[in-house]
């Protein structure tokens, strides 16, 4: 692809990529590579890799993070810096700020209901949830365009509240008695994951502020039966953090935006990126905030945060300052449509795997045989194959979608 054919479609290069590896970590969980460890077991250096691929295509079960893990913060980091860019369009349209406000109120509706409604598929009634990706973006969008028009100096005074006040609500709710049953809300009194006793024992898995609050948020809406608990620890209130890292992503926009040299962007953004993951480093080892993803404390709103700043500024040296895009364009072509990407992975995902099945079954299972006889897997786990096999049909039918939206510049947006 010839690199000036960017230009044409008005967009930012680094963001679209970024935003494209971002959709295609998600929507490759359809190779369920998360099972390779089962076909390539014991203490060999191919059992090692294995080790090293599950662990980074799954979620860390409380403290921590994988790849898989920045998936979420990213597209949330992404829409805080696309803000950036958005609002300087619509202004030189001559739109107002009321007319700005009434469009990201509308965003942020659509992005709740758009996140129900697909968390609700498959399901007997609608699925009140609020703890996923679209929701939680939607809950504190409009509330990220309202600060996005306070100074730098002011944003990050905000984001420092915003953070510390989460905290401190955290550390104000009671922590769990010693004799608390955790049983009683899907973990095991024996989960080597939870702090026995501490100050960290306010951040514990369902037995937290943000646990309570959904036990009552959860049980307004209409339920086949009461809400007790998530089975993953995730809640409603993540938002609120999560709000925290689109200021990030408004931080660095502006960053972009700006006028300085690349140089000075590039040095920006990275020390920002290091001094934020330092910042996280230093409070979970001092033992004043984990880093846990599922109830996204502050220090995973750094941590996560910091990473997205050095992705970034990578991103944006080699495919805006040197535009080296080549490399990118099946990233650029996901993630210039990245909502719809989402949405197919929720609605087409297995439509497209049985219609797959259905038409070319035989010919799939065959190459499949063929490669495990060839790389030396046992033919009893030769599922692995069909179905990694499977995914990689899913991923190219639906870059090939996304790559006829692209050539037709069709760019869906809520």
């Amino acid at each position: 692809m010839d690199d000036r054919r960017l230009e044409t479609t008005n967009r930012v290069a680094s963001i679209d990529v970024y935003r494209g590896m971002v959709m295609f970590l998600m929507l490759a969980e359809v190779l369920h590579l998360e099972k390779i460890r089962k076909v390539f077991d014991g203490e060999t250096a191919v059992g090692k890799i294995a080790d090293w691929i599950r662990f980074h295509v799954t979620h860390v079960e409380w403290t921590g993070c994988s790849l898989h893990d920045m998936i979420q913060p990213s597209f949330t980091f992404l829409v805080g810096v696309s803000m950036v860019f958005s609002i300087a369009m619509r202004a030189s349209k001559g739109q107002s700020r009321r007319e700005m406000l009434l469009h990201a109120l509308g965003r942020s509706l659509t992005l709740v209901f758009l996140g129900i409604f697909l968390r609700s598929l498959g399901k007997p009634s609608t699925n009140f949830t609020f703890d996923d990706t679209l929701t939680q973006i939607g809950l504190g969008y409009w509330i990220a365009f309202l600060v996005s028009f306070l100074s730098t100096r002011w944003l990050v005074c905000f984001l420092t509240v915003l953070l510390s006040g989460y905290w401190l609500a955290f550390i104000l709710y009671p922590s769990p008695a010693p004799d608390f049953s955790y049983s009683s809300v899907g973990v095991p009194n024996d989960w080597p994951h939870h702090w026995k006793e501490g100050f960290l024992t306010h951040f514990n898995k369902n037995s937290n502020l943000a646990w309570a609050f959904d036990q009552w948020w959860m049980n307004l809406f209409p339920r086949e039966k009461p809400f007790e608990f998530s089975g993953g620890g995730y809640a409603t209130l993540s938002f609120i953090p999560t709000l925290g890292t689109m200021i990030l992503g408004l931080l660095a926009g502006r960053t972009l935006q700006s006028d300085w040299s690349w140089s000075k962007k590039f040095l920006m953004l990275i020390a920002a990126g290091i001094v934020m993951m330092a910042c996280a480093y230093g409070l979970e080892r001092a033992g004043i905030c984990p880093i846990v993803k599922r109830i996204w404390t502050p220090s995973w709103t750094l941590w996560s945060g910091g990473i997205c700043f050095l992705w970034l500024a990578c991103l944006g040296y080699l495919c805006d300052r040197i535009g080296w895009t080549r490399w990118a364009f099946p990233f650029l072509v996901v993630g210039a449509n990245s909502i719809v990407a989402y949405v197919m992975s929720w609605t087409m995902e297995k439509w497209t795997i049985d219609a797959l099945q259905r038409h070319f079954g035989s010919t799939i299972r065959g190459c499949s045989s063929q490669i495990a006889s060839i790389v030396g897997i046992d033919p009893a786990k030769g599922d692995f194959v069909t179905n990694l096999l499977l995914g990689v049909l899913t991923l190219f039918v639906f870059w090939w979608i996304l790559y006829w939206l692209f050539r037709r510049r069709i760019f869906v947006r809520i």
